[in-house]
């Protein structure tokens, strides 16, 4: 067993995005077996439940989603994952999932960025400071390199007109259930990653968005199925608008076509992210001889 303090000293954040972009190619190249997701709906939010196999990981997530826990100091996303024996079943480990899932979404954006950016961008707007902003800003500040970074908060009063309008990049991470952004408000070029939105609203992004030419990148095309296991605002859109990032990592669909092309990273998060991540800290746990052991 692996307590928050301990997965956040084990994950390499380095690592990590390099088992992501592994983890995109597998399960665009159909190597993984990760069923759509499902949840159990309460008055005030959902637990949803993440299986997952890839080569060498067996695991599930429970993961629980109530947007008001804010109010009371409380994640609003919380989470546990278990790993297990892919060869016999038998549970190994059981992990702190909170941080793994504020983390593995950050770095997943990472990957997109890395991937879609313009080389030459270098001003990023965060949208939304609770965890995922401060998730982003530590990837996209430690890991890519960014140090132009604006976080614009509506508790504080900031306006995400005036962060869009002179962003490269820009990371949508808020629970809103109204979209956050205009496409006029980007500039040509401009990546755009979202991660947030509520599970009750119409998302972060308008649809407008999609309808005015920019390419839209996603996880896996199940982001096109209805709630919970995909995303609201691209319900009821072809799937075919959508290029996963696996398959523009291995090149078998392009990536960014021209410079001034806009292009957006929409993500609802995926078993195969929380199982990678899992997995590197397990791995490191057992070789530091780190966590607690348990007969069940």
């Amino acid at each position: 067993m692996l307590k928050r303090s301990e997965v956040e000293g084990l994950l390499d954040l380095g690592a990590l995005l390099a088992v992501l972009e592994a983890g995109f190619r597998a399960i665009s190249a159909g190597e993984t077996s990760v069923p759509p997701r499902i949840a159990s709906l309460s008055p005030d939010g959902l637990l949803g439940v993440m299986p997952a196999w890839l080569p060498g990981t067996l695991s599930t997530k429970l993961v629980s989603v109530f947007p008001g826990n804010h109010e009371k100091g409380l994640p609003s996303h919380q989470a546990l994952v278990a790993l297990f024996d892919e060869r016999t079943g038998a549970p190994l480990a059981l992990l702190d999932g909170t941080y793994i899932t504020a983390i593995r979404t950050a770095a997943a954006s990472g990957v997109a960025t890395r991937l879609l950016a313009r080389p030459d961008a270098s001003r990023v707007a965060i949208l939304g400071a609770g965890v995922q902003g401060q998730s982003h800003e530590r990837i996209l500040r430690d890991e890519l390199g960014y140090t132009d970074i604006a976080l614009a908060a509506r508790s504080r009063g900031d306006s995400f007109v005036d962060a869009v309008r002179t962003a490269d990049i820009v990371c949508c991470c808020t629970d809103a259930l109204e979209p956050v952004l205009r496409p006029e408000w980007l500039r040509p070029g401009t990546h755009v990653n979202s991660v947030g939105g509520s599970p009750r609203g119409r998302g972060e992004l308008p649809a407008e968005l999609f309808e005015s030419g920019a390419r839209l990148f996603v996880e896996t095309r199940g982001v096109f199925s209805p709630a919970p296991a995909g995303a609201p605002e691209l319900a009821g859109l072809d799937p075919a608008l959508g290029t996963e990032l696996g398959e523009a990592l291995a090149g078998t669909r392009p990536g960014r076509s021209g410079v001034e092309e806009v292009t957006v990273y929409k993500s609802v998060g995926h078993a195969v992210e929380d199982a990678v991540a899992a997995r590197l800290v397990y791995d490191r746990a057992v070789a530091e001889g780190v966590g607690v052991t348990v007969t069940l």
